[in-house]
């Protein structure tokens, strides 16, 4: 895979790029005579990035690129640009749009974390240079640029203990990338600090967010000595690392798979750096939604394979990049149910057992989201999709769920963690690990499917904390390093309560079980009868998943072995 151009889509925005449009009536020959010459095989980068984003964006932008366009030489090669995606307006979305209520924030960074969008974004700055900047904008703009900033405990007081400048902390809203989901307003509201709402879009709203952002931009990143390392959230701080995924992806609102991303690049390309890394996609929703032309989200190397093959075709590049001397380099694979627990799992398990360094994120949404929610192995037991219930007769899917973690920690040495992107310093964490490990690691992700799961837009991140709080998906890591037996190399830290079968809910003692976690979703509405009562397919899912965090228990070392 070629490196990324580094293309700058964060300057402001000067006059409109001129748009080569066909003519009406004029022959493709002579439309095409008058475009920059690129040829297929002999292309320059540089020069078609810079053709790419005025001509082809500026085309689609006015709506006309669908049809007045020639063919591509990029296309014709498969590429298309890093970052075009930061050109991508979804302003015209939604109702509503983010306010931050400057007052009410602690700094914790959860909203900029969990947005699938890179729609929110964070910043600690000297204050000095803050109050600098407001002078400087212009009189009508001071007072709302003004109110978008706070002293918090974390990045103001903290420094200044440590002989640092204190820095204002400040959130601001990108509204040409907010799809308007409210994931951020939830995150913060669950965490008790209610410092985002939700106000009505408008005209006047619009255009004092782009005021804002447009500060927000100019006043440079968040200096390097305000980021805590042991802090992982922080890592979002780190605009070289937190915009390698940019946003303007055309994935479903609130989409779990879209924030599990932004993290795993982050994350990887905070410690590596912005050319330390490299992804493979198997072919799913992820790919659909970050490579819908002429739009890419992501600003690193980044390749589309089919279902079935994409660590297969992982095992060829890291092969060409060690020859190269690229050993440093962190080399992902991402794919969901269908490429890694299904069609994908024998070439998953090869790569597992070659011991290469490759690392793997699987996008576990128990379900094929892409291609119109059938079952899938990673499917729970009693769950409604398609080609799992048949009628009255089979409300739900009578297959017990695969359990993909346990199959890859039984492959000779891999380092294996199943996480949620809701547990951030737990996911962080693990793609931290999996990247130092030397040799295959397997990040498994729950990552909730709105449409699927039958869960709102804002549910993402609530649904991820309670099927981990329901054992319906128990967090656990799995490194060789840390011994010779499995109880050693096994850690369910993270889940609530982990040496009892079920957790209870704080303040009311109520069991938060299977059940409970299946009344909160669409998917097995049809297992309770009119009462509520639930079926006894569902009573069976309940008991597969008890039986199967007894036995993570078990092999950690939590339970005995009498039970």
């Amino acid at each position: 895979m070629a490196e990324p151009v580094a293309v700058n889509h964060f300057e402001d925005e000067g006059e409109a790029p001129e748009i080569l449009t066909k003519t009406p009536g004029l022959t493709k020959d002579e439309h095409e005579s008058h475009l920059p010459h690129a040829s297929v095989l002999d292309l320059d980068v540089e020069a078609y990035v810079t053709d790419f984003n005025s001509r082809i964006i500026g085309a689609y932008a006015a709506g006309t690129g669908s049809h007045t366009l020639p063919a591509d030489a990029g296309v014709a090669r498969s590429l298309i640009p890093p970052g075009t995606a930061a050109l991508r307006d979804f302003s015209y979305l939604a109702l509503e749009i983010p306010e931050f209520i400057a007052e009410k924030c602690v700094g914790c960074m959860s909203c900029v974390t969990e947005c699938p969008d890179t729609a929110i974004l964070g910043k600690a700055v000297p204050e000095a240079t803050i109050r600098a900047a407001i002078e400087a904008a212009p009189g009508d703009e001071r007072a709302f640029v003004a109110s978008q900033w706070v002293r918090t405990r974390k990045y103001f007081e903290v420094p200044e203990r440590k002989g640092l400048p204190g820095a204002m902390f400040g959130i601001f809203v990108d509204p040409t990338k907010c799809k308007g989901c409210a994931e951020c307003v939830e995150v913060c509201h669950d965490l008790g600090y209610d410092a985002l709402r939700m106000v009505r879009k408008d005209e006047g709203t619009l255009g004092r967010y782009r005021t804002a952002f447009t500060f927000f931009r100019r006043v440079g990143p968040t200096p390097r000595e305000y980021i805590n390392d042991k802090a992982l959230a922080d890592m979002m701080l780190a605009e070289a690392s937190a915009l390698l995924y940019v946003g303007g992806a055309g994935s479903c609102m609130g989409c779990g798979e879209g924030t599990a991303l932004r993290m795993m690049v982050a994350g990887t390309g905070f410690v590596h750096g912005p050319q330390g890394l490299g992804i493979v996609a198997a072919t799913g929703c992820n790919t659909v939604y970050s490579s819908t032309y002429p739009y890419n989200p992501f600003l690193v190397p980044w390749i589309n394979s089919l279902f079935e093959n994409a660590p297969a075709v992982a095992m060829g590049v890291r092969a060409k990049w060690d020859q190269r001397g690229w050993q440093s380099k962190r080399l992902w694979v991402v794919g969901g149910d269908g490429a890694m627990y299904d069609i994908g799992f024998q070439s998953l398990s090869r790569m597992l057992a070659s011991g290469m360094d490759i690392k793997v994120l699987v996008l576990d949404t128990q379900v094929y989201s892409n291609t119109g929610g059938q079952a899938s192995t990673a499917s729970f037991l009693s769950q409604d999709a398609k080609m799992a219930a048949v009628g009255s007769a089979v409300p739900g899917k009578v297959e017990r769920r695969k359990e993909l973690g346990l199959l890859a920690l039984m492959h000779p040495d891999v380092f294996v963690a199943q996480t949620t992107a809701a547990h951030v310093n737990h996911f962080y964490r693990a793609i931290l690990d999996a990247n130092s490990y030397p040799g295959p690691a397997v990040v498994i992700a729950y990552t909730t499917c709105q449409p699927e799961h039958g869960v709102a837009d804002d549910a993402a991140a609530r649904q991820a904390r309670l099927a981990v709080d329901s054992r319906a998906f128990p967090l656990f890591v799995h490194d060789p390093r840390r011994g010779a037996e499995l109880a050693k190399r096994l850690s369910l830290q993270g889940n609530p309560d982990p040496k009892e079968d079920w957790t209870k809910t704080p303040g009311t003692d109520e069991v938060v079980d299977f059940v409970a976690f299946a009344r909160t979703e669409g998917r097995f509405a049809r297992q309770f009868d009119a009462e509520g009562r639930p079926s006894a397919a569902l009573l069976k899912a309940q008991a597969d998943r008890l039986a199967n965090w007894r036995l993570l228990q078990e092999l950690a070392h939590v339970r005995g072995t009498a039970g």
